[in-house]
């Protein structure tokens, strides 16, 4: 079976409650468990102190109102293993909003370490009361290394996504981490740790795309970058981002957050092809993306129509990244906002 087709399946199992086994085979399972086992002896326990809480309000001193972002997922999500709030995803990611798009910007953190997709549901439930602008999810991860069934994963990201939309909200979606560019994971186990997470991830995009979000490539954790540093991209566990790879994966994730709230250049509003932007069909674009860390999927159409003869439209875009800025933690604690517009600008 080609990959274009096993994402779709994987997706299409997932719509229709189906096993997924069909795609990855019985047998990966028992691998994978092997491969777990002595990854998580190298890797050691996790650390029992949290990763730093970047909730907060961000922008000190620019406009409203403010831009509500909630980030939800597993450890990528959280931070884990960084020592200072401001070098966490959720502060890296609040704090170039709050700069490139000079509003205020309020985060709530709700990642979990350890979370797998069905892990998201609680999460977006304590969410949707903060009327959140846009949802970042980062999830996937521990799905492969525990096992768990494809199509079940894909399922519980397609009704978190499904569940923001209704309510108003974007949703980014940073998709499953190719596992194979792990150092703990040794071959030839880490080849199938690499296909069963790369196609994990397009079936991500694929169901990410079909309940109208937007989904960000993180590929080889986070791409090229990671292969040729992994000393200083890789923490301590050999496992998890360092404060420098976790910056990596802000700057990634930072300019789709950006065009999800309408406030990229007006130069990158539509796609450019001498940087390979372009419209595919769904599945072709999501095998696209698997391979190009940054790469962002969002539905589209083509001469007023959603869907084509092989599925759904959508354009592949590879925006520019922005030049880093001040990284802060939060500057007030204090206010946790349902529906208010927040401190005032000078707060």
């Amino acid at each position: 079976m080609g990959k274009a087709a096993a994402a779709r399946k994987l997706a299409a199992a997932a719509a229709y409650g189906g096993g997924g086994l069909s795609v990855v085979g019985a047998g990966l399972y028992g691998l994978l468990r092997a491969e777990a086992t002595i990854a998580r002896k190298t890797i050691g326990e996790p650390r029992q102190d949290p990763p730093p809480d970047a909730t907060g309000w961000y922008g000190r001193g620019r406009p409203g109102p403010a831009f509500k972002v909630v980030l939800l997922g597993d450890s990528l999500a959280a931070g884990y293993g960084v020592e200072r709030v401001e070098q966490t995803p959720g502060a890296l990611l609040a704090s170039g909003l709050a700069q490139h798009a000079d509003r205020r910007v309020y985060l709530r953190k709700l990642a979990v370490v350890g979370a797998q997709s069905s892990g998201l549901a609680p999460q977006v439930d304590r969410a949707l009361p903060i009327e959140p602008d846009v949802a970042v999810i980062v999830i996937g991860g521990n799905d492969v290394t525990h096992m768990a069934k494809p199509s079940d994963s894909v399922q519980h990201l397609a009704e978190a996504v499904r569940r923001f939309r209704a309510a108003g909200c974007e949703v980014v979606v940073g998709t499953c981490p190719d596992l194979g560019t792990i150092k703990p994971i040794p071959p030839p186990l880490k080849q199938i740790a690499r296909s069963w997470s790369r196609r994990l991830a397009a079936a991500q995009t694929i169901a990410t795309v079909e309940e109208e979000g937007r989904s960000v490539s993180l590929g080889s954790v986070l791409g090229p970058e990671f292969a040729a540093a992994p000393a200083l991209l890789f923490g301590p566990d050999q496992f998890h981002p360092s404060a420098d790879g976790y910056q990596q994966m802000a700057a990634l994730m930072l300019p789709s957050l950006l065009a999800s709230l309408g406030q990229e250049p007006d130069d990158e509003r539509l796609p450019e092809a001498f940087r390979g932007e372009r419209v595919l069909p769904i599945a072709q674009a999501a095998i696209e993306a698997v391979r190009t860390p940054g790469t962002e999927l969002g539905g589209t159409e083509v001469a007023g129509n959603r869907r084509g003869t092989r599925g759904r439209w959508v354009e592949l875009r590879h925006r520019r990244r922005r030049a880093d800025g001040p990284t802060d933690g939060p500057d007030d604690r204090e206010h946790d906002p349902v529906s208010v517009e927040g401190p005032a600008a000078g707060a």
